[in-house]
Parts: structure tokens; sequence; C-alpha cells
């Protein structure tokens, strides 16, 4: 199908999913996008910190990381019931969120882990619902995306929309990633390809992770701000990952050329109401 075709052969049910995706994945909802208007780059943000806290971030952040990048590759076939039911899950999210709000700071590194891996089970749930094969490896690491997708920013580039401009920032990483697992199926989170991945995640993830954190170590918030928070921050990607993996469906129905060609027409359709 040629790309300059706008909408060729597109079912209405598929444009109509399409122009969702874009909806979700390029205009995000109210709290996210109050984290990216104060979220500078990571270390700009962790600057604000006392030195060990934002140390304690960091290493948050990290670990949190390798622990989903872990469950994802080799832990994330069970299909029990529990983790497609969204709101359950956003409930136990908010639970661990309330743990870490009336802890404090020094609760991170048990919160993050835990909200984080109940977060990538959901988002895995709602890959499966879009067709994925949770046995492929792609299909893993495309969970882990999910965590990078943080809609537009006021510094990224409005000639390319945020959502493929992230695909397209961590591209090399994953295919490095993908070469590896292909040659070691049963490699661990810890290999250097595995790390870079990690790694590039961290950058964008880390620094909505990083407002969390300063939000939770508000005193007044305490028990029930990190609730709200963590319960906002599943939503969001829960939302991120409903648009994610339908664009990842109908690339593989339509191809990934024409699939990104009407996803920016529809970003710029989107763009232009919003501007009216």
């Amino acid at each position: 199908m040629a790309a300059g075709s706008r909408g060729a052969g597109f079912s209405p049910a598929d444009r109509e999913a399409l122009r969702n995706a874009v909806r979700l994945l390029e205009g995000p909802g109210f709290f996210i996008r109050t984290v990216n208007l104060l979220g500078a780059p990571i270390e700009a943000a962790l600057r604000s910190f006392p030195k060990p806290a934002g140390k304690a971030v960091r290493k948050a952040v990290s670990a949190s990381l390798e622990l989903a990048l872990d469950a994802a590759l080799y832990r994330i076939d069970s299909r029990w019931g529990v983790f497609q039911r969204k709101g359950f899950m956003k409930s136990l999210v908010a639970a661990s969120g309330a743990a870490g709000g009336a802890l404090g700071l020094a609760a991170l590194a048990v919160e993050l882990p835990v909200s984080t891996c109940l977060m990538l089970r959901s988002i895995a749930e709602i890959a499966r619902a879009e067709g994925e094969d949770l046995d492929s490896p792609a299909a893993r690491l495309a969970c882990m995306e999910v965590f990078t997708l943080g809609g537009t920013r006021s510094s990224d580039d409005r000639a390319e929309t945020a959502y493929y401009a992230v695909r397209a920032g961590l591209a090399q990483e994953v295919r490095a990633a993908l070469k590896y697992l292909a040659r070691e199926p049963a490699g661990r989170a810890g290999a250097p390809a595995l790390m870079r991945f990690v790694q590039a995640v961290a950058q964008r993830f880390g620094v909505q992770v990083a407002e969390k954190a300063a939000a939770q170590a508000i005193p007044v918030l305490g028990a029930l701000g990190g609730a709200t928070i963590n319960a906002l921050f599943m939503e969001h990607f829960q939302d991120m990952a409903h648009g994610h993996f339908t664009v990842r469906r109908l690339e593989r129905k339509y191809g990934p050329e024409a699939v990104r060609h009407e996803f920016q027409c529809c970003a710029a359709d989107q763009r232009r109401q919003h501007d009216q």
C-alpha cells in the first residue's frame, strides 16, 4: 500500500482504533502532562534531591527495570486471570504506593520494584489481548518499551510524533537485545546488550519516577498521596500499552510504513484541533 495514500486499505474499525491510539500516545492524561512539564532530564530532576536521595532513586530505577526485564523475559508466560483485571491491578499498585508514601523515600527501593513489576504484568495482558505472542522476545521487550512512553514534551521535535521518536531512539538497543537473545535464549538480564536496553528505558522512565519520588517525599501526602500517585501511574501506563499494542497490531496487518504515515496524519489532525 502506498504510504502517501492516506488511510487507503484501512477498515473503518482499524482507522478508529488508530485514532484512539494517537489520542492515548500523543495526548496523555493531566497527571502525566504535569509530570512532563515539571520533569527536566533525569539528572536535573535528581539534582533537586540531596545527593544520597538522588543516588537512591537512580539505584531503585535501575533495579526495578532489571527485575522487570527479568520478569518479562522469563516469568511472563502465566495466564492468571487476575492479571487481566485492570482495576484490581491498579488497586494493587495503589496499595504499594500507600506503603511507600507512609514510609517515605527510604521505601522506594522496595516499593518501586513491586509496583513496576505489577505494571508490567498489566501491560503484558494488554499486549496479549492485542494479539501479541508473549513467547516472542520482541513482544516481551515491547512490553518494557511502554515504560518509555510519557507523551509529548516541549523539547520533542514537532515534525516527528513523540511516540515514533521514542521508538526510533530505542531501536538500536532493541535490535542488539534481540540479536543477543537469538544467540542466547537462556541469557540473563545482566548481559551487556540487555543492560544497555534497560539503561535506555531508564532514561525516560527515571524522569517520571524522580517526580513521583519527589511528590511522595512531601510529608503531608503520606500514604494517601502515594496510593493516588501510583494509581495514576498505572492508569497512564495501561493507556500507553493500549496505544502501543494497537499500533503494533495494525503494523502486522498493514505494514509499519503505512501505519506510521497514517499515525502522523492523525497526530497532525489532533494538533490542529487542539490549536483551534
